[in-house]
């Protein structure tokens, strides 16, 4: 997997980050809260067509205007093909629904014990948002481990953002 570019580009929730190269999409960062918002983008003059696209589409669904990714040309050869099933699976949720860990692991075939391992592989999801692992929950739906910045806060954000249905204690 080799990098031919990259960005940073302002959204409503903060700075985010994509870097492609000629397959597709190869990183996805979501805003870290505590850093400075860029005022234009660091590196944007190869930007390909569907990566200019994908930040527009990114700006208005962290406004509100929900969009679905599952379009996005990924670069899939730096995850095993595991994880690759897992982040399919977990692109196929739309906005304002979650699936838990075990939801997952049943729809590849696998059992419940299976549930941790997909934990695991969502932890290490190079693409948050684009593949979005915000939308997988515990199975009683508490919101669980978010590695991306912000943790859980970001991963509640993104859900009320979204208008899924979110339990309080």
């Amino acid at each position: 997997m080799r990098e031919n570019g990259a960005t940073l580009f302002p959204t409503a929730f903060g700075a985010c980050g994509l870097a492609w190269n000629d397959t597709g999409l190869v990183g996805f960062r979501l805003p870290d809260p505590n850093a400075e918002q860029p005022s234009q983008a660091l590196s944007d003059k190869s930007l390909p067509l569907w990566a200019a696209s994908l930040i527009d589409r990114v700006q208005l669904h962290l406004s509100g205007a929900l969009q679905d990714f599952t379009d996005v040309p990924i670069d899939w050869s730096a995850v095993s093909a595991f994880s690759q099933g897992v982040y399919r699976e977990t692109q196929a949720i739309k906005p304002g629904h979650c699936r838990s860990y075990g939801d997952i692991a049943h729809a590849l075939g696998f059992g419940p014990e299976t549930a941790r391992a997909v934990g695991v592989a969502l932890a290490m999801n190079p693409w948050p948002l684009i593949v979005p692992c915000h939308r997988v929950v515990a199975a009683n739906g508490k919101m669980t481990g978010f590695s991306a910045p912000g943790g859980i806060r970001t991963k509640t954000r993104l859900l009320v953002l979204e208008g899924a249905e979110l339990l309080s204690e």
